[in-house]
Formats: structure tokens, C-alpha cells, sequence
């Protein structure tokens, strides 16, 4: 995981205790809501409850929408849903061709194969529907790019009514509607929805304000559940409305192939969250358009018929499966190429590429390696004819404008600021990863990943009401996570293997308090702490059963050295790779990376004494914290080219091998620096420049 800078939240006590009294919550519970932007406790109560279902005919285009659709109900005109191959699209398609169908209209789905159509509408896909007799197409998830495949939808007579939750360019496909809510001149506050929450929107608005709305919502909100959670949307509002209510209904959905998938999970019988829906569900849905044929998940979602979606269930499961093999073979083949050429380590954007790379799982790929290195990374799959590229990024970085600055290169491409998709010629693979970092170097500083916790604890005060009280904020996801609460400054005690080893349980202490702990999936081998390292832990508290009893299990997500300033660090190696990849530098920068005399040689005292080193920033940063870490690694740098040491950098995990010294080395003698001499206009002086000394 990537070194990540961490933000406690602060409370108001007054506030806290308002919200608590005039909503009868817990204290704990209320100032949760609180570190989560609650000011009154009427947004407390609406961030806990969700939105009522608002109104669809807000959303622009949607009276369009409507007209057109129920027109061709009337009519008796042939539909196409046109839909994603992921969780959200699937389960869009579903909802609405089934309320189609349910409404006596002629319709069918349309589901384009990853492989060999790529993300949204193609001419292809197009032509095939114009020869089925389409007369209307409806797309979900989808379609506000896809300007020139409707604009050929036009010219062979069919309609096309878009509803998309992603970002628009600035020209709009020329379509009878197009519900967006991201457009310019929308003003519903429907932004938050993704595609399965559109295609209910649009249910809503063809059944009409006199309809029983809640009954719809019954309806559909095991399907709207699936997909808001898959599609990873802000857990408030109106999604909380969709996934509360989802949860609830699932567990006793009347869906054979819900029912089949929740048993192959291993998920009947049990409580559902968000969570293990995340991790359960939705993953099984999307291994159908990742490794095999999509339309599959849109069928058995549909299935009546146990004895279909059965097979169907396990077949998509072997699916999964196989997702996970090629995940982890083209992750190990991405991170080879990167400590094969470190230079793109030095990439504000990570792109890597390769081969014939399933595209199925390379926008997973891209994820891994975002979460490792903390920098915006895309995937990029090439083959003789095209180049297909997903992406993902940080916090902070709109991966989606970064990828436009670089439209005249593309042949395709859509997204939002966390994720992206490209499609381009091969031949422009390498001036796209140019071009793509030459955009980032203009947005200035780049963000750095952020760890956000709830607050800062006392072992002492660690009880089960605060796992309790955070309970009351289910369901959890992106805006509304899982509560996570700082330990500070606990000395490490214990270190006892579990589980045949593949975990961990530490034991803590703080003022005299002995304090349990689980990490999970780190064996001893990568645990980077020994036994009396004063540690901060940022974790998850749970309230588990045994022998009848409820017990408190304290989960360790992340780790630090006491009082370790992440934020320092990382800015430290971004002021390195800066250097490395011979940016301009103002002089400031030139004094922050130029070590001198002494520094250097109690730096290398230190390595030979530990033997070496590997491991990551934090303990480095140890050897000498009173010099400034890009001036460390400049001073790496300095050892490494004088062959006193072997150096690997692989993003901020370093190893340091030393060599047999020769004598005397004049460290400032160097081409390095010299380099960095040349970054600048005007160049402080850089003390003992001049001077041989024996750094040993």
C-alpha cells in the first residue's frame, strides 16, 4: 500500500451534543456524522436516513425521454436497452428492459463484448440493431460520448434516447434526449447517481408521479443495490435510499439468479452490507464482461427459471476465477516492466503497457497499481490494430480531463475524474504517455493519497459502543466509509503469527492499557516493525460473537511509525523525482536536494553499520532525520553512481547493498549533481564541492 498522508478529524463538541440530543442518538454515533460534515442534526438525520425519492422529471431531457419511449410502447416499435458489460450497466439493462417488458412494449438488450466492441455504442453494434428492425434505441450507462455512432444511428432512421452518468465533452451527441445529469444546463443534483440509478429514474418517470413509488422501489431495489455498489458512487442521498432498502430486500429477492449468486458467495443466510456485497456479488456480475460473454449476467438476472439460473451462476463464478488468474498475471508483468525501465517510476501518471493484455482486467490492474504507488496509473493492451487503455487515479486528479488534454491522439475515450477509458492507434502509445504526464506537470503540485479518520483514540476508551454507535451509519462506501479511528503512539509488544502464518495479531500498549489487534494478509516476513517500535494504527473496530459473548476485534488498515509525517515524505520524493527526471528547479529546490560534507558521511556510517538497507521511506528516513529526505536520497544517489552501494527505488520501497569502498571518493565530483546544476538559473554554492574525504 501506498504511503498515505493522514487527516484526523476535529469536533465541535457542541455541535456533537446538539446532533445527540435532538436525534436521540449516540454521542459516539453523532460525532461521526459530525467529522462527516453534519452541522445541524437535520443533515444528520438525512445522511443516516438517505433522500426521499426526488422528483426524475428534474433531470433535463427526461420529459423527452419519456415521450419518445412511451410513443414507441404505444406504437409497438422495436427498443433496444443498450448496455455496459459491468455491474452498473448490467444491472441498469435489467432494470429497465424488464419494466419494458412488464409494460407490454417489443423489446430486447444489447450488451457489447468487451473484446471485441470495447465500452459503449459502436457502428457495429449499430448496423447489427438496424438490421434486427430497431426502431428506438435507449441507452444506460452509456452514450454521451458516442457521437458519431448515433449520428449513423440517425442516418438509418433510428431514435436514440441517452441516459449516462459520465462526464460530457463540450459538443452532445445528436440524440432525441440525453439525460446526463453532468450536463452544463441540468440542474436536478442528481450527480451522485450512477447508471443503474438513471435507468430507475427513467422507470419513475414512465410510471408517473400518481404511481406508487415506493412500491417501485421495492421492486427494483435489489437490482439498484447491486449496481450502486458496484459502480462505487457516493454512499448518500439518494443511493442510500437505493442500497438500504436493497440490502433489506435482497436476502429474500424473488430473482432465481440473485438467489443463485448470493448461494455461490457463500452470502445466503448471512446479514447483507454493502461490503460483502462489494466483495461477494459484485465481482461474480462483472467477471461476465471481463473474461467472458457479458449479456450472460443480464440473463440471469432476468431468469425466472431456477433451473437455468443455476448453471448460469456457476458458470459465471469459473468466470471469476479466471478473472483473478489473469489480474494477478498481468499485474506481476506491469510491475516487471516498471523495475525494468525506473523511469517511468518517475511518471506523475503511470502508464504501462503490453502485449495482448486481457482488457478485461486491466482497469483491476491499474487499480493495484494506483493503491501501491499512490500516483494515477493507466493500463494500456495493444495489439497489432489498436491500443485499449483503462485507467484509474488519486484524490484530487481528474484522470478524465488529463486523458482529454490528450482527445486529438484517441480514437475513443470517456471516464470521470477517478476512472478512465481510451482506445487509440498503437503507434501513438508512446507520445500519449508524454503527453498524458506533460498535462499533469500543469496542474502543479500533484495530490498525494489521504488516509481520513474519524478521530483519535485511547486505548482505554476502546469499548463496544463505538462499533455500535458506527453501525447506525450503515450502509458504508465512498463519502459515508467505514469508521476508522487512530491509536497514537502505542509501543509494539507482541508479533504472533496466525493462520498458519498468513496474518498477523500485534499486541500494543498505551499508558499501561494492552491492547489486542488483527492484521490481516501480512505475514511476519513483510511486517516492516519490530518488537518496542512505538507505532500510530489506523483501525476498524468490530463487534464479533463467541461462545455467545460479544467481543470487541480491533482490524489494523494502516500502520506508521509514531509522529512519521507522510506528507513530508512524500513530498520529499516527489522533489527527487523531479530532479531525476531533470524538471526545471528553482534554486530553494537545488539547496532542499544538496547534501554536504557531514550529512553524507554520517549517512553512510549508518548504512554499514545496519549492513544495508530495505525497506521503506519511514526507516529510512530514520537513519538521519535531520536531513531532509529528497537531500537523503540525493545522497543515495551520490553513493550509488561513486559504486560504494547498489541502489533500487521501486516507488518508495528502497534496497541498499553495499559495496566493497575504494579508498577515498570525492561524492561531489559527480555528474548528478552537475546535472542538477544545469536544472537551474542561478545556483547557490554548494558547500565542500571541492573536498575529498573518506566517507567510510
Amino acid at each position: 500500500m501506498a504511503l498515505k498522508k493522514w487527516e484526523v478529524a476535529s469536533y465541535d463538541r457542541q455541535t456533537v451534543r446538539e446532533i445527540a440530543q435532538q436525534t436521540g442518538l449516540p454521542a459516539a454515533a453523532a460525532a461521526l456524522l459530525q467529522s462527516r460534515g453534519c452541522k445541524t442534526a437535520q443533515e444528520a438525520a438525512d445522511l443516516i436516513n438517505g433522500a426521499p425519492l426526488s422528483d426524475p422529471l428534474l433531470l433535463k431531457d427526461m420529459d423527452k425521454a419519456v415521450e419518445r419511449i412511451n410513443r414507441a410502447i404505444e406504437e409497438f416499435e422495436k427498443i433496444a436497452v443498450y448496455g455496459d458489460y459491468d455491474a452498473d450497466g448490467v444491472t441498469a439493462t435489467s432494470i429497465l428492459y424488464s419494466y419494458l417488458e412488464s409494460c407490454g412494449a417489443d423489446v430486447s438488450f444489447y450488451i457489447p463484448e468487451r473484446e471485441g466492441e470495447g465500452y459503449g455504442l459502436n457502428l457495429t453494434a449499430v448496423e447489427t440493431l438496424h438490421e434486427r428492425q430497431v426502431d428506438l434505441i435507449v441507452t444506460v450507462d452509456n452514450g454521451i460520448s458516442s457521437l458519431a455512432e448515433i449520428a449513423r444511428a440517425g442516418e438509418l432512421g433510428m431514435d436514440v434516447v441517452v441516459t449516462d452518468h459520465h462526464q460530457p465533452r463540450q459538443e452532445l451527441p445528436d440524440a432525441v434526449a440525453i439525460v446526463d445529469p453532468f450536463r452544463a444546463d441540468d440542474h436536478s443534483d442528481c450527480n451522485c447517481l450512477c447508471g443503474a440509478g438513471l435507468a430507475f429514474k427513467l422507470v419513475q418517470a414512465l410510471e408517473g408521479p400518481e404511481s406508487d413509488q415506493q412500491l417501485l422501489l421495492e421492486t427494483y431495489a435489489d437490482l439498484l443495490a447491486v449496481g450502486t455498489i458496484g459502480d462505487v458512487v457516493p454512499m448518500v442521498g439518494e443511493n442510500r435510499t437505493f442500497v438500504k432498502k436493497g440490502l433489506q430486500l435482497l436476502p429474500q429477492t424473488d430473482r432465481p439468479g440473485l438467489r443463485a449468486l448470493l448461494e455461490k458467495a457463500g452470502l445466503e443466510g448471512h446479514t447483507l452490507t454493502s461490503e460483502n456485497v462489494a466483495f461477494g456479488v459484485v465481482p461474480r456480475v462483472n467477471a461476465t464482461g471481463r473474461v467472458g460473454s457479458p449479456e450472460r449476467a443480464v440473463r440471469l438476472l432476468l431468469s425466472e427459471d431456477p433451473e437455468e439460473a443455476c448453471p448460469l451462476a456457476a458458470d459465471i463464478c469459473d468466470d471469476n476465477d479466471y478473472r483473478r488468474q489473469l489480474e494477478t498475471e498481468i499485474l506481476e508483468s506491469a510491475l516487471q516492466q516498471l523495475r525494468q525501465e525506473p523511469a517511468r517510476m518517475l511518471d506523475r501518471v503511470l502508464v504501462v503497457e503490453g502485449r495482448d493484455w486481457h482488457h478485461g482486467v486491466i482497469g483491476i490492474v491499474a487499480s493495484r497499481i494506483t493503491e501501491r504507488f499512490g500516483k494515477p496509473c493507466i493500463v494500456l493492451s495493444t495489439n497489432a490494430e489498436e491500443t485499449k487503455g483503462s485507467g484509474r487515479s488519486v484524490e484530487g486528479f481528474s484522470l478524465f480531463l488529463a486523458v482529454s488534454a490528450c482527445a486529438d491522439l484517441l480514437t475513443k475515450f470517456g471516464g470521470h475524474p477517478m476512472a478512465a477509458g481510451l482506445t487509440m492507434p498503437p503507434e501513438n502509445t508512446a507520445e500519449f504517455r508524454r503527453r498524458i504526464n506533460a498535462y499533469a506537470a500543469t496542474q502543479g503540485t500533484m495530490p498525494v493519497p489521504v488516509l481520513h479518520l474519524d478521530g483519535a483514540l485511547r486505548p482505554a476508551r476502546l469499548s463496544l459502543e463505538l462499533p455500535r454507535a458506527a453501525q447506525l451509519l450503515q450502509p458504508f462506501g465512498t463519502d459515508n466509509p467505514r469508521p476508522l479511528y487512530g491509536l497514537l503512539g502505542v509501543t509494539l509488544q507482541e508479533i504472533q503469527p496466525v493462520s498458519s502464518g498468513k496474518h498477523l495479531r500485534l499486541i500494543c500498549t498505551s499508558v499501561g492499557v494492552r491492547v489486542r489487534c488483527m492484521k490481516f494478509g501480512t505475514t511476519l516476513e513483510a511486517f516492516p516493525y519490530k518488537v518496542g517500535d512505538v507505532l500510530d494504527l489506523a483501525v476498524e473496530l468490530e463487534v464479533n460473537e463467541y461462545n455467545g459473548r460479544e467481543l470487541l476485534s480491533v482490524i489494523v488498515r494502516d500502520m506508521k511509525l509514531a509522529g512519521c509525517r507522510a506528507e513530508t515524505l512524500l513530498a520529499g520524493q516527489a522533489l527527487f523525482e523531479k530532479a531525476e527526471r531533470g524538471d526545471p528547479l528553482t534554486p530553494e529546490e537545488l539547496t532542499g536536494l544538496t547534501p554536504d560534507r557531514t550529512a553524507c558521511a554520517g549517512l553512510y556510517r549508518t548504512l554499514r553499520a545496519c549492513g544495508g538497507y530495505s525497506g521503506g521511506a519511514e526507516k529510512l528516513s530514520g537513519m538521519d532525520s535531520s536531513m531532509p529526505f529528497a537531500r537523503l536520497l540525493v545522497c543515495l544517489e551520490l553513493f550509488r553512481e561513486h559504486g560504494l552501494i547498489q541502489l533500487e527505488m521501486f516507488g518508495m520501497q528502497y534496497t541498499v547493498k553495499l559495496c566493497t569502498a575504494q579508498g577515498k571518493v570525492d561524492l561531489f565530483n559527480s555528474d548528478f549533481l552537475r546535472r542538477l546544476k544545469s536544472q537551474v538559473q542561478t545556483v547557490p554554492n554548494l558547500q565542500g564541492s571541492n573536498e575529498n574525504y573518506d566517507v567510510r
